[in-house]
């Protein structure tokens, strides 16, 4: 933390009403802490609260949960286009902060009064009662609310964060942060809060929850006289489709060589950041900025900028590399659910009294990941900025992370191949889930890579796409990243399925099954994603960094 002291220290006062800078640092930082706590207290311990107080049954609060999860990490993206296209960052977040704090109440409301859930069950599963219409209308609309508001925050403040700052380097050291705190928060919360919840009382736990988003609502809020507020600039999906739609149109027309030929914007000779010839990347879409003496650039499905072309071009040439983050995503949440069926068939005492949780296992993932971040911003970055000429770029850093992951599902698929064979040695085949002689802490190493793996790959999407989206869509990258984590997590979920109904790897009792052997496959997965992700690496040449470079050439020569 002494680097983000030394950042204040450093900062110039700030003269003439000039918002932003460190100076808002622990205003955010303080309101993602509050928000992740409210989001984690409630979303991991959900499974749980279905089976025990709604009577559900297992395979149909893991159907709920995942359907929560998806949701979560999917619709972002809709918060991040209302951000882009209308209201800005900060209204989507205080807004979005209201709607999962109505949500929140709403599922307290169902712990602390037994009207609103059904009688608990009394001797099996045969006599309990379903929920009735209200309160499954009550606790779904709580979670519906609840989910969608931490929608709107968890990736909507990133980029805000982002904007405070002037630099790549102070934002993607905030970026780091970012990360940091949002999963050091969500340790805390699926760990202490769920403490409370499972040994103290649901309307506690649920009430930690609903103060935790309170406290972080208020702290944003109080910060709003010091952030620097990026105004919204239209919608610019509709400026996207208007290049293809215009293109199409001009079809016939044949492209010139000449700047003048192209339409620049009404303001193209008081700024020099509008592109003054188009690139030949995709070639017929600068069709779509043509000139024409029958057409009225007040209709923009008729005639579009240059600087709308390349914003296109731009989102074109992201999308493979966009495809590479769904293919890493995936292997990682088939791991990530079925490590927790592993710890329930290992050794999970810690001690002779104490045993670890199986839901609990994500939790090293969190614990890597974030240690991972804060090594690398505080100890090897800075020791590689001395050593080596050049720092390592987003995409290597990237690429590094996909390798981890590889490695993270053989270790996996090494692990697993060892506790089949106890299985095998101890004649555990005709138990059902029997209790392998095996410590669940064999699967810390693999969760440790998954981390370390994350640790880079995470931070390093998260700041890339920041980096090189258009300037319009700076709050839908970041939620790009969210959405291709919701596409995986339901991708995953139909592996499995298809692995269950063509091979017999996945039994309901794993200890008959072969679940080495799915690790292999997302291994080999991983690693022919690798082999992809290189390709795309290697002839994707960065956009915004070589107009910083231009840039900065130009005032040194002034």
């Amino acid at each position: 933390m002494s680097g983000i002291m030394n950042r204040f220290a450093a900062a110039p006062p700030r003269a003439g009403g000039r918002r932003g800078g460190w100076i808002t640092f622990p205003f955010i930082i303080a309101t993602i802490t509050g928000l992740m706590l409210a989001a984690g207290g409630w979303i991991s311990n959900l499974i749980v609260y279905l089976i025990q107080e709604f009577n559900y049954k297992s395979i149909s609060a893991a159907q709920v949960f995942n359907f929560v999860n998806g949701s979560i990490t999917m619709f972002p993206i809709v918060g991040a286009i209302i951000a882009d296209s209308f209201v800005g960052c900060f209204s989507v977040i205080w807004f979005s902060s209201i709607i999962s704090l109505l949500g929140m109440l709403l599922i307290l409301l169902t712990a602390a009064f037994n009207q609103l859930r059904p009688p608990a069950c009394e001797n099996g599963s045969n006599l309990c009662k379903h929920p009735s219409q209200l309160q499954l209308v009550v606790l779904y609309l709580g979670l519906a609310l609840s989910s969608l508001g931490n929608a709107g925050t968890r990736f909507t403040i990133a980029p805000m964060g982002a904007d405070q700052f002037d630099t790549p380097e102070d934002q993607s050291v905030f970026f780091n942060w970012y990360i940091v705190t949002m999963y050091t928060a969500t340790i805390v919360s699926s760990t202490a809060i769920v403490f409370v919840e499972d040994n103290v009382s649901w309307t506690l736990g649920f009430g930690l929850c609903v103060g935790a988003n309170v406290i972080g609502l208020a702290v944003f809020l109080s910060g709003r006289r010091f952030y620097r507020l990026v105004k919204p600039k239209g919608t610019p999906f509709k400026s996207l489709a208007c290049v293809i739609v215009a293109a199409f149109g001009k079809r016939r027309m044949l492209l010139s060589e000449k700047s003048e030929d192209y339409y620049h914007g009404l303001h193209e000779d008081a700024t020099e950041t509008f592109a003054k010839n188009p690139s030949n990347f995709f070639r017929f879409l600068n069709r779509a900025a043509l000139r024409t003496e029958d057409t009225s650039i007040s209709d923009p499905w008729k005639q579009t900028t240059v600087q709308q072309v390349e914003d296109l071009k731009t989102l074109i040439k992201i999308l493979p590399l966009w495809s590479t983050g769904l293919f890493l995503c995936i292997p990682l949440a088939i791991q990530l659910s079925l490590t927790i069926i592993q710890a329930l068939t290992m050794d999970r005492h810690l001690g002779s009294r104490f045993k670890i949780p199986a839901g609990t296992m994500p939790v090293f993932i969190l614990l890597s990941t974030s240690l991972t971040i804060l090594l690398l911003d505080r100890l090897i970055f800075p020791l590689l900025k001395k050593i080596m000429p050049k720092p390592l770029t987003l995409l290597q850093r990237i690429g590094i992370g996909h390798a981890c992951t590889v490695i993270s599902m053989a270790v996996s698929a090494l692990v697993e191949s060892r506790r089949l064979k106890l299985v095998r040695s101890n004649n555990l085949q005709s138990q059902v889930n029997a209790i392998v002689p095996m410590s669940v802490f064999w699967l810390l190493p693999p969760l440790a890579l998954a981390g370390i793996g994350e640790g880079f790959h995470f931070p390093g999407n998260v700041a890339f796409y920041y980096q090189e989206f258009p300037e319009s869509l700076k709050s839908t990258s970041t939620a790009a990243v969210a959405m291709f984590i919701g596409i995986a997590f339901y991708t995953s979920n139909a592996i499995i399925n298809l692995i269950q109904r063509t091979t017999g790897w996945l039994p309901d009792d794993i200890n008959h099954g072969r679940l080495d052997n799915v690790y292999w496959f997302c291994c080999i997965m991983g690693a022919m994603n690798f082999v992809y992700y290189l390709v795309c690496t290697s002839v994707y040449k960065y956009i915004h960094v070589q107009k910083d470079e231009n840039r900065s050439n130009k005032s040194e020569t002034i």
